[in-house]
């Protein structure tokens, strides 16, 4: 085989090459050069970033593989690549003015976080089992390290620890299922475990893979760990944690539960019912009594995951279409939420008391009306583009014969509408405080676009329906 048809093969997998060899030039770069290549090593990242979704979009049409068929890229890796890719890329510009104000500036933050988006974009092509381990490793363990970043913190090293502990316990019971399917089915490409009979040996096998999985979305009962690393991370952290890493991790869910296991849906359709409820329910309740508002995030996100897996348990190809549109709609008023939680700060110091955004409405009106905007978009309020996230997940459901999944859903929805509304109660109605120092530019973009995101998407939605619709084409 010669040099330019090894090159050729290796196609596919590009983006992620060239964010791989990025990541190591720039760690050289801020290895001879320290803090004074932080500027450089921030800025290329978040080009790097973009330009491999940018790369992604130019791929050639169609499905197409590498890695001896382990690696993946079609219309569906395109979709969910492409949001991951940003996220990651928004999520670094939105942390430069914090760690700056925080004096925490670290040039390896941007480079694990571009190493931690090859192993999402390993995960969203997974096409096997060891692909898919690879994947989930390469971006843990960069998460491991962001989290406990701040070492000056107890909580942040707290933090870091709890997720690092968990995680590794999760990993080992990732591990143990894909070593029980692949003995039972004596293959670790899904073509193939899909090809085989299941069997009492592939559920059980199934069930540590999705448990690794669960645990990876952050859904019940495996999100111990969610609240906890949300409060102690630094918040840009939070902020990436919310968005990226549960896109890639849903993308492998739904790609080893439609690719692989199509011959035992019924079976994997009950594990994701009582996670789904589970989550949706634990999520609503549990954030009401939460004051610090990373907290109540970690709540929110938990039951969003929740909301997006009713999708994914309708085992449908409308389901799935709901969940990529639900993931898309989420990552917007995730990132948006962030910006906003981002500028609290007051007299040099980050608060994180919702009582702290008292009165808001008085002292910055912008800030309080589109954080108002999102926080009922994550109510799922019409018209707003939370409310269509969740309207295509239910009526997947309902046309897939779930109709109590479905109902619980929206009940757990309208219960979770309590604490949103609560915050815009207090930002509004209660006497104003102190107000937040100003507003760094690019969270003012940020919180910009994606608050204007939610309310237009329902005058024009179709790229996105129409790209979901194509992902979820090459998916079945």
């Amino acid at each position: 085989m010669n040099a330019t048809a090894q090159i050729s093969a290796l196609m596919p997998a590009l983006p992620e090459i060239v964010l791989a060899v990025g990541a190591m030039a720039l760690l050289m770069l801020g290895a001879f050069r320290g803090e004074r290549a932080l500027p450089a090593i921030n800025g290329v990242a978040i080009l790097l970033l973009a330009f491999s979704a940018f790369l992604v979009f130019q791929l050639p049409a169609g499905r197409n593989v590498a890695f001896g068929g382990s690696f993946v890229v079609d219309d569906f890796a395109r979709f969910l690549k492409i949001l991951t890719f940003l996220a990651s890329a928004v999520a670094i510009a939105m942390s430069l003015d914090y760690f700056a104000a925080e004096k925490q500036q670290k040039f390896e933050y941007a480079i694990l976080i571009m190493l931690s988006t090859v192993g999402m974009g390993m995960m969203i092509s997974a096409a096997d089992l060891i692909a898919l381990y690879l994947g989930v490793e390469l971006m843990s363990l960069s998460l491991y390290v962001v989290a406990s970043s701040n070492r000056d913190s107890l909580r942040s090293t707290e933090a870091g620890l709890k997720y690092f502990v968990l995680g590794a316990l999760s990993s080992g019971m990732l591990l143990y299922g894909c070593s029980l399917i692949y003995g039972f089915t004596g293959t670790v490409s899904f073509a193939g475990i899909a090809k085989a009979s299941g069997g009492i040996g592939l559920t059980f096998g199934l069930v540590f893979l999705f448990a690794g999985l669960c645990f990876k979305v952050s859904a019940v009962p495996f999100h111990m760990w969610t609240p906890d690393v949300y409060e102690g991370a630094p918040t840009p952290v939070t902020a990436f944690f919310a968005a990226a890493p549960k896109i890639a991790a849903i993308a492998l869910f739904t790609r080893t539960a439609v690719g692989a296991f199509p011959e035992i849906v019924p079976q994997w359709q009950q594990i994701l019912v009582f996670v789904a409820i589970a989550s949706t329910v634990l999520g609503a309740f549990a954030a009401i009594g939460q004051r610090n508002i990373k907290r109540l995030m970690a709540y929110s996100s938990i039951g969003h995951m929740g909301f997006a897996l009713i999708g994914l348990a309708a085992g449908t190809a409308d389901g799935v279409r709901g969940v990529l549109i639900y993931m898309a709609i989420y990552l917007a008023m995730t990132l948006g939420t962030f910006a906003a939680i981002l500028s609290m700060r007051r007299d040099g110091k980050m608060v994180e008391d919702i009582g702290d955004l008292s009165g808001l409405a008085h002292t910055n009106p912008p800030m309080a009306s589109l954080l108002a905007l999102l926080l009922f978009s994550l109510a799922g309020i019409p018209p707003l583009a939370g409310f269509f996230g969740k309207f295509y997940v239910f009526l997947a459901a309902i046309e897939a014969g779930f109709y109590t999944l479905a109902v619980i859903g929206v009940l757990a929805s309208v219960v979770g509408a309590y604490y949103y509304l609560l915050i815009v109660k207090i930002m509004y109605f209660d006497e104003p405080v102190k107000s937040f120092e100003p507003m760094p530019n690019v969270l003012k973009v940020v919180l910009g676009v994606t608050g204007l995101f939610n309310l237009l998407f329902f005058a024009y939605p179709a790229p996105l329906l129409n790209a979901a619709n194509a992902a979820t084409k090459s998916l079945f």
